[in-house]
């Protein structure tokens, strides 16, 4: 099994930046992919981001693409979320995922963090 858990969510203004963490413990192998989705309230969660556990093949969903990077560092066991130029209708609660699938559908992955909250205000 897999615990992912995520930080570095908060409040900031649009256009500004923030950087979340995915930390990976427990059974994760070298196969392993990550994934970043959000969700809104009333809303179906939303792919947002997905790389291979090596750090290869990173894509993004067309709502994010220029504007998110995922950076990973095997030596801290984490796969972050940075967040560029954020625009209110970012605003959403971010979740890591790992799966063994390099998918954009969220029920593909079997393992998910708790999330955390991102809140663009204008």
């Amino acid at each position: 099994q897999v615990q992912l858990v995520e930080s570095g969510g908060g409040l900031v203004q649009a256009g500004g930046s923030l950087r979340l963490s995915c930390a990976a413990s427990g059974r994760t192998f070298s196969w392993y992919i990550m994934g970043w989705f959000r969700q809104v309230p009333g809303k179906e969660r939303e792919f947002v981001a997905r790389v291979k556990w090596s750090g290869d093949s990173p894509d993004y969903a067309n709502s994010v693409k220029g504007r998110f990077t995922i950076p990973r560092d095997n030596t801290k066991n984490t796969v972050d979320l940075q967040m560029n130029n954020l625009k209110p209708e970012d605003t959403a609660v971010y979740y890591c995922a790992s799966g063994l699938a390099y998918s954009v559908i969220g029920r593909h992955y079997p393992y998910w963090g708790q999330g955390t909250q991102v809140t663009v205000s204008t």
